[in-house]
């Protein structure tokens, strides 16, 4: 009866605002919108109006965009029988913050883990592409998961990133207000958020207690409320550094990797498709970002939807690293777009500012173009901020894609259907903070069903140290010296801006992750992220690949298949130089 009563008090919500054309039908534990309509704003304003909050019926979006051939998913161009007949214990989809991190606690049991990752390298798409802020929870309401799992995951940062050899800044969130008036609702807020959504570091500055800590945020800012706990890290080294431990620990990422289908029998999945052949797991875990919804459909465990949503990031020159030394935005009376944070300034550790984001809906999963009108609109409302802020000081640039369900809210359970099956979805932000605390869970629930079919032992060996390469810029200058002492390939600067060496790149090559790629090499160590964004390092880290690697100069790629940087010689071209065997 509540089912009926329901469908009938949605289809009336829904033809008062697109008429017959739109219908809602409550399909065991899911709202199946359907239909057809000619622009995704609409779509997306349709299927949220849907929404039942507090109740773990979840939004399915089956409406046709018209005129509109959806994008397929970009895949690895060649397939191979490597993974063919692999019979894992687990099988994680997707090799971005959740899958890795994911991988790793599992990886301290006996256990055959296998992570498949579409990409060339780990976090290329959303976990590679945000702020890196560790959010304290201040905006999140308490009863979802978001909250949940932000208070817990925020308190694993230090211990995690310790272990993982990550930098890592509590720097602090600021938020201001301009306006006086506006003080009693906001240290009611304050109230509220310390005594009921328990983020219990939430308190109030003062103008003059505000501008000790941050001289350059914009003079009208009456009081702001700051939270300690919040900080950066950068979020695909995070990533990196989580896969790294994994297969340090004896898990298998298998990168160019996608997942085609599979099949299923008696509420099982029984096979797994991919171009790399197929895969029988025991228990499969779905943390694909963007395209969970479509692994959860090839499983026949479709309930809920992914409506994508980009957010463009503006990157600045380190001189600009003093306007702010953590993270600040200012809220004002005008809306921000439907939940998002808004964006704000944040100081990365590497000393550069990042501005962003902004946020906009797109049927386009891995649309990552940046717009100009994004840039502007970003800046426009950032200078509100810090008024010294310019787009002079803009180095790049780079647009991310978040995977949003229309709850707004994470899913972290079993396969409602599929009973070896377990979604880790809907991971948009705060998911980089929440990361941690959510592996957890995930290990737990994967442990639960293994247990139903064979015995699991934890493993004594499982060391949860991963240690980075030695960063010559952050040594002190005898430090140094006894580095370039011991090879001499650490006195070769490779990347000037970043003061990066050969010897950093040679160890990256053999790090238990090889990506021999100018952006995987880029990603580990950060040459080309300075301000002449690869100018000058580009041809130099191509030949450490080509050398180490034994590829010809077209055989290195920017970023794995599809991305070539060379074509091969040119009439009359300079021969390419190459370093001296005896000094490699």
């Amino acid at each position: 009866m509540y089912g009926d009563n329901l469908e009938k008090k949605l289809n009336r919500k829904l033809n008062k605002h697109y008429g017959p054309t739109v219908r809602a039908r409550i399909d065991e534990d899911a709202i199946r919108v359907s239909g057809t309509l000619s622009r995704w704003t609409d779509i997306v304003a349709a299927c949220s109006m849907c929404v039942q909050k507090g109740t773990p019926m979840h939004v399915v979006n089956d409406i046709v965009l018209d005129g509109v051939t959806m994008p397929q998913m970009r895949m690895p161009s060649w397939s191979d029988e490597e993974l063919e007949g692999r019979r894992p214990d687990v099988l994680v989809i997707g090799g971005g913050i959740s899958g890795a991190s994911i991988a790793r606690e599992l990886a301290k049991w006996k256990l055959d883990i296998l992570l498949v990752e579409k990409e060339a390298d780990l976090a290329v798409q959303a976990s590679g592409r945000n702020d890196g802020e560790v959010h304290p929870g201040v905006d999140l309401n308490k009863g979802t998961l978001k909250q949940h799992y932000v208070l817990a995951g925020n308190k694993m940062f230090d211990k995690i990133c310790r272990e993982l050899d990550v930098p890592f800044h509590r720097c602090g969130q600021y938020v201001g207000f301009t306006r006086w008036w506006m003080y009693p609702a906001v240290l009611a807020y304050v109230w509220h958020r310390k005594y009921i959504c328990k983020v219990t570091d939430t308190v109030i500055l003062g103008r003059k207690e505000l501008r000790r800590k941050e001289a350059e945020l914009n003079p009208d800012i009456c009081f702001a409320m700051y939270n300690p706990s919040a900080g950066c890290v950068c979020p695909y080294g995070l990533t990196i550094a989580y896969g790294e431990n994994a297969v340090e620990n004896g898990a298998q990422i298998s990168l160019n990797t996608a997942v085609l289908g599979m099949e299923t029998k008696e509420g099982r999945i029984e096979c797994v498709q991919t171009n790399r052949g197929r895969i029988y797991p025991s228990i499969v875990i779905n943390a694909a970002g963007t395209f969970a919804e479509d692994i959860a459909a090839m499983a026949g465990d479709r309930f809920y939807s992914i409506h994508p949503r980009k957010g463009t990031n503006s990157i600045l020159d380190k001189k600009a690293g003093h306007i702010v030394k953590g993270i600040a935005s200012v809220k004002t009376l005008k809306q921000n777009p439907a939940h998002t944070k808004g964006g704000g300034i944040l100081h990365t550790v590497h000393g550069n500012l990042l501005v962003g984001p902004d946020a906009e809906e797109t049927y386009e999963k891995e649309n990552f173009a940046t717009r100009q009108e994004s840039i502007d609109a970003v800046f426009a409302k950032q200078k509100m901020t810090a008024g010294r802020l310019g787009k002079k000081d803009i180095i790049t640039y780079f647009t991310g894609v978040r995977p949003a369900t229309y709850e707004e809210d994470f899913i972290i359970e079993k396969g409602r259907r599929t009973k070896n099956l377990i979604h880790c979805a809907g991971i948009q932000s705060p998911g980089l903070t929440t990361a941690p605390a959510v592996a957890l869970d995930i290990e737990r629930m994967a442990l639960e069903e293994l247990r139903k079919i064979k015995a699991v032992e934890q493993k004594d060996t499982f060391d949860p140290n991963r240690r980075g390469g030695p960063v010559l810029k952050d040594m002190s200058k005898e430090e140094r010296d006894r580095m370039i002492r011991k090879n001499p390939d650490y006195g070769i600067i490779v990347c000037r801006c970043e003061e990066i060496s050969k010897g950093e790149i040679l160890d990256a090559l053999k790090s238990p992750l090889t990506v021999p790629t100018v952006d995987g090499i880029k990603k580990r160590l950060r040459p080309g992220m300075g301000r002449c964004q690869g100018g000058f390092c580009m041809p130099l880290v191509m030949d450490i690949i080509g050398e180490y690697m034994q590829l010809r100069p077209e055989e290195v790629t920017k970023a794995g298949d599809g991305s070539a940087i060379t074509y091969g010689r040119t009439k009359g071209a300079v021969q390419r130089r190459r370093y001296d065997e005896e000094t490699i």
